[in-house]
């Protein structure tokens, strides 16, 4: 039987290119947005083919800007999820989106074809600071549309920078204590990482010290009334992505459109996948396991000890560094506080 799959569907289509992104989307004014939903929809009925009428229990439209999205390409392509698998009564979906790009009415058709989880890119509560990261929108826009979410009682998370030239662990607690008064629920602390190819990468920019920005995370642990759950986000128990989360536990996903990428479960074997058939490939258990444990370590919850991670896991090293490292009471091994900073060294002596 073929286990239960979520779905990440990638809208590559953005009013302009901040100065920071690397992802795969570009800035198109008049997207072709029929041939994309054709695409997509051809990607649908081929995975069913292969998977079967499978259980979908969170599906995210990420970009790229998903908001920009005409009402009537995003209802064909939910008819179609709805078509070819079984979408669960409570299917977590997600639609990220970008102040200025939705207006009441449109949020409110998106909610009758069923999201019920926005997420809105705000990245910064000072207009100075969005223009220089290249967004379009004001910070008025970033409120509106967030208070519009919360009126309508469905789950709101807001994304954000920090760690910009100039910031200062004082103007990141200020952002905290903004957030703070905007009674969000969840929200994404997300830092400034610069890279090549970029408008900013081709800048020489006084970026923060690595201490600076240690400092920077600490002070949003301490400030934010959101706890941490993962190393970039935040949010009151029960208001998590579950999608995230799914993946971040290791569940097999599907990635559609240009620039997604999945992993496939068939009769216990995994497959690395890429969307628009770029790419579908056999990958050993000892890769899964260590991707498993790369995204599982990120959770404060930490990644779950089984069979197919033990085998990868560096067990010794666990034991000598209690500073670091804890097992939890249901079976996990999680970074401490002090583990968390330097997650990316931990990890790598962690697997074997």
């Amino acid at each position: 039987m073929i286990p239960a799959h979520n779905i990440y569907i990638h809208v590559p289509f953005c009013m302009s290119k901040c100065n920071y992104c690397a992802f795969f989307s570009r800035a198109c004014p008049t997207p072709d947005w029929d041939t994309y939903a054709n695409e997509i929809i051809s990607e649908i009925k081929q995975w069913e083919k292969i998977l079967g009428k499978i259980n979908v229990p969170t599906v995210f439209f990420g970009g790229g800007t998903p908001s920009l999205m005409p009402v009537n390409i995003f209802d064909k392509i939910m008819s179609q999820l709805h078509s070819c698998f079984t979408i669960q009564n409570k299917c977590e979906i997600t639609l990220e989106s970008n102040p200025g790009t939705i207006n009441e009415n449109k949020l409110d058709d998106f909610l009758r074809i069923g999201v019920n989880r926005i997420s809105v890119g705000v990245q910064s509560l000072r207009n100075e600071v969005l223009q220089f990261l290249g967004r379009q929108h004001s910070v008025n826009d970033a409120i509106k549309l967030i208070d519009a979410c919360m009126q309508r009682g469905i789950s709101v998370s807001a994304d954000f920078i920090y760690g910009i030239p100039g910031d200062t662990t004082n103007t990141v607690a200020v952002l905290c204590k903004q957030i703070n008064s905007m009674g969000l629920q969840h929200c994404s602390m997300y830092e400034l990482t610069i890279e090549p190819n970029t408008p900013f990468g081709k800048m020489n920019l006084d970026m923060p010290t690595n201490d600076e920005m240690a400092d920077m995370y600490t002070a949003i642990g301490q400030t934010l009334n959101l706890p941490r759950y993962e190393v970039s986000n935040y949010a009151i128990h029960g208001a998590e992505c579950r999608h995230n989360q799914n993946i971040w536990d290791g569940a097999p996903y599907i990635g559609l459109g240009r620039g997604a990428a999945g992993r496939i479960l068939i009769d216990d074997q995994w497959y690395e996948q890429m969307g628009n058939n770029e790419l579908f490939k056999k990958i050993d258990n000892n890769t899964r396991a260590t991707e498993r444990i790369i995204t599982g370590l990120r959770q404060v919850r930490g990644v779950q000890i089984d069979d197919m991670t033990r085998r990868v896991i560096n067990t010794d090293f666990v034991k000598q560094n209690p500073e670091l490292l804890r097992i939890t009471s249901d079976n996990r091994i999680a970074a401490t506080e002090r583990g968390m900073l330097v997650l990316d060294d931990l990890i790598m002596n962690l697997i074997r």
